[in-house]
């Protein structure tokens, strides 16, 4: 690339970023819609369920906010490209007319934002935040005036406009001086921008390995995740923004008498709490992608019967504001524990969790509980919905599982807000602790090998809140000497069925196998 076009792309990326800033102030506050945002939603549109899955293995739910975070480079990258093309236009953008260059740029950048921004809301199949054509085009065209501005005065000032008639020092440089100002200026802001990055993961991934273990009644203490602890893996990069005056839940289908809720209307119904658990499909063993929480709603049956259940009716299928959808048996819909939630902790549902309403279906992974909803219907067939259509289960009810977390350096600590270090002081006693699940079926048995699984020793089980949620289990150990050691954990659930000891990756069904962990004992 020549200098000329290199600086272009460097002017161009700079006042990209501006409008980039002002379309997501325009998202947040107005309604807007944020190109990076239709990017990474139409890429998860068309993203089979085995790739998913394997982002979410290796970046949790970080995984969506890296599709993002590359979809903010490349969206910068192409006002670059749009600058360079400026740049480029018969030999070089000989306009000595302001008002020309700002016109050009704007043009140019208006025509590319709207045809791609057009194109991916025609594509994705996720529904956030889909701006009218209206308020589209007004809000690409501010961002582009922007762009076209800021462009225009920061390239006249290095020189990008040989012909302009310019009195900009920075244009009377020499081309080496003006290079070298813009790379360093680039370079500054290359490099902040690097170093909050590594420091913004570093929080979020740091954990520690030489912290005192904690006692049992610490870890017992987070058997309820807060509500800002509690994990988050769905469809969307900003959660939906749902005016709860104006909603209102549709039931229909084969029902004798469909029917309309307000928010209003669940809220005067005979409610029902009930602490239950819940956890991505996506998870791995050991993973940190499940939580627990106190959930208070109107039962799912209730509402049903005030529809009617047609008598071929077999399945319920609840959508929802983001275009998410999903389908559970029948069966399952009228079991007592199956609620729509309109609190959480004690709370209303923030928008993060599915304000105004979610289900809470006890037995099946998360995907099957689902935010945000606006209509339920009935049907007599067989329903896949968003996820199961790109090849993850339909019948995700949750594998037999158990976790290590208080040592070992566990990511689920995080949900109980402790450390879990590991390093131990061999002759001391340490606590050994974690959870045990398998959804509705409950646990009856909890063991743990410390010698690699050749001898298993019964942890003492906490009693459950309740039947839909995990189980607490703990034992102490004293290594008894300097090494390494590996400890592994195995749970029963309450049929009498030992978890599988097979090793799998959640797609499609879930995660399975005994979860590891190895920690150090250290001299006194």
């Amino acid at each position: 690339m020549s200098s000329t076009r290199a600086r272009a792309f460097l002017v161009g990326a700079a006042a990209g970023a501006l409008a980039l800033f002002l379309s997501y102030i325009l998202r947040i506050y107005a309604g807007g819609s944020f190109l990076p945002e239709l990017a990474a939603q139409t890429l998860v549109s068309f993203t089979p369920g085995s790739i998913e899955s394997g982002a979410v293995e290796t970046l949790g739910s970080l995984a969506k906010y890296t599709a993002f975070s590359v979809a903010v480079v490349v969206n910068v990258s192409l006002y670059g490209l749009i600058a360079v093309l400026l740049v480029g236009w018969g030999g070089g953008l000989r306009l000595r007319s302001t008002l020309g260059r700002h016109l050009s740029a704007f043009v140019l950048a208006f025509a590319v934002i709207m045809g791609i921004s057009l194109a991916l809301q025609q594509a994705t199949q996720i529904a956030t935040q889909r701006a009218d054509l209206l308020t589209l085009t007004a809000e690409v065209a501010l961002t582009s005036l922007v762009f076209g501005f800021t462009f225009s005065e920061i390239g006249d000032r290095y020189g990008l406009f040989s012909a302009a008639a310019t009195t900009s020092k920075l244009a009377k440089m020499e081309p080496a001086d003006r290079n070298r100002r813009l790379i360093i200026k680039s370079g500054v802001a290359l490099g902040a921008a690097i170093a909050l990055l590594y420091l913004g993961f570093d929080v979020l991934t740091r954990q520690s390995v030489s912290a005192p273990t904690v006692s049992t009644s610490t870890f017992y203490a987070g058997e309820v995740t807060s509500n800002d602890q509690f994990y988050r893996v769905d469809i969307n990069i900003f959660p939906p923004s749902v005016d709860g005056n104006s909603w209102n839940l549709s039931v229909g289908g084969l029902v004798d008498n469909p029917q309309g809720f307000s928010l209003a209307d669940l809220t005067s119904m005979p409610s029902v709490e009930e602490y239950a658990t819940l956890e991505c499909v996506s998870n791995t063993v050991g993973g940190n992608l499940m939580s627990s929480a106190l959930w208070k709603g109107v039962r799912l049956s209730d509402v049903l019967q005030k529809a009617g259940v047609g008598q071929s009716a077999s399945y319920v299928v609840f959508n929802c504001t983001d275009g998410y959808d999903v389908g559970i048996p029948l069966p399952a819909a009228l079991a007592d524990g199956t609620i729509l939630a309109y609190e959480m902790n004690g709370q209303q549902l923030s928008a993060e969790h599915g304000y105004p309403l979610r289900a809470i279906v006890p037995g099946f992974y998360g995907m099957m509980n689902p935010k945000w909803i606006t209509g339920i219907q009935l049907t007599d067939k067989v329903y896949l919905g968003f996820w199961q259509q790109r090849g993850w289960a339909n019948a995700a009810m949750y594998q037999t599982e158990s976790a290590v977390v208080t040592v070992g350096g566990s990511g689920l600590a995080g949900r109980f807000g402790i450390a879990s270090p590991s390093t131990l002081a061999s002759g001391t006693s340490a606590t050994v602790a974690g959870v045990a699940f398998a959804g509705d079926r409950g646990i009856s048995k909890v063991e743990v090998s410390f010698d690699g699984g050749n001898t298993w020793s019964a942890a003492t089980l906490k009693p459950p809140l309740s039947g839909y949620t995990w189980v607490l289990w703990s034992i102490q150990w004293i290594p008894p000497g300097p090494g390494d050691y590996k400890i592994e954990v195995r749970a029963t659930d309450g049929d009498g069925n030992l978890q599988t000891s097979v090793a799998a990756d959640p797609f499609p069904n879930g995660a399975t196998g005994y979860d590891s962990v190895g920690v150090s004992a250290t001299q006194q």
